[in-house]
């Protein structure tokens, strides 16, 4: 085997390692392309339907073709009655009110019986741990009849680290509204919620407003920043494989 073809083979499994970490960065970098398109395309849904005056919801008899693309994020505003022994606790976190630290709590989604005994679900905010039980805030339940203003949202996307409701212990991990419905046996519930503006409620709690309406969109930085990586992969190996061709072959054994 002349000294050539040995330098050229030693190269094969470095160059294959090389080549595998290549296709992850450039995946990498186009993912965060994607996103950033995805990205774009919230923040101008966001920026066309969450200000100005809010509309009504969309009618009962359309809930069966609803889409978020269509509707998420549109100001809106609702009267019914609101169904408190209903109330289910969403862990969550909110951003803290020191520094941005984030404080754990639930985010309290609550059935609005409307006029017409369809029900909604309305996210009314957030409340530390420590207010959980509606017992500790007895002025955070209003009766009668009520109007909410705020935003419709999808429900909650799921993940594989989100745990598994717990309905008979009311522990609950996604805003997930056709869930709980289920789990309280409820009817003629919209596929939406609705997340109420930040209008405060008596006795402070709960504290609407939590959809963020100024959303971070760095990933053509991030795009950037992987696909620079890679140009430097290239750079290394190269340098790597041209030492090791142009280095001195060992001599030959008698």
């Amino acid at each position: 085997m002349t000294a050539a073809l040995r330098k050229g083979r030693s190269l094969l499994v470095p160059g294959l390692a090389a080549l595998v970490a290549l296709a992850i960065l450039i995946g990498l970098g186009t993912w965060q392309l994607q996103r950033k398109a995805w990205k774009e395309s919230l923040i101008a849904q966001i920026e066309a339907r969450a200000h100005g005056e809010p509309g009504a919801i969309l009618p009962e008899a359309e809930w069966p073709t609803w889409r978020a693309d269509q509707d998420e994020f549109r100001k809106v505003r609702v009267t019914g009655t609101f169904l408190h022994p209903l109330e289910t606790p969403v862990y969550g976190l909110a951003p803290g009110e020191r520094q941005g630290a984030p404080v754990q709590g639930y985010y309290l989604v609550t059935p609005l019986k409307l006029s017409s005994g369809a029900i909604v679900m309305v996210n009314r905010g957030f409340v530390p741990t420590d207010l959980r039980d509606p017992a500790r805030r007895p002025e955070s339940q209003p009766a009668g009849e009520v109007t909410v203003t705020g935003l419709v949202r999808a429900p909650e996307a799921r993940n594989p680290f989100t745990p598994d409701d717990d309905p008979a212990r009311n522990q609950w991990f996604a805003r997930d509204p056709q869930a709980i419905a289920a789990a309280h046996k409820l009817e003629r519930v919209a596929p939406f919620l609705i997340d109420a503006d930040a209008s405060p409620n008596t006795g402070g709690w709960p504290r609407g407003g939590q959809t963020p309406l100024t959303l971070p969109n760095n990933h053509l930085q991030y795009a950037l920043t992987w696909y620079g990586i890679a140009l430097t992969l290239i750079g290394v190996f190269a340098a790597f494989a041209w030492k090791r061709l142009k280095e001195p072959s060992p001599a030959e054994p008698s």
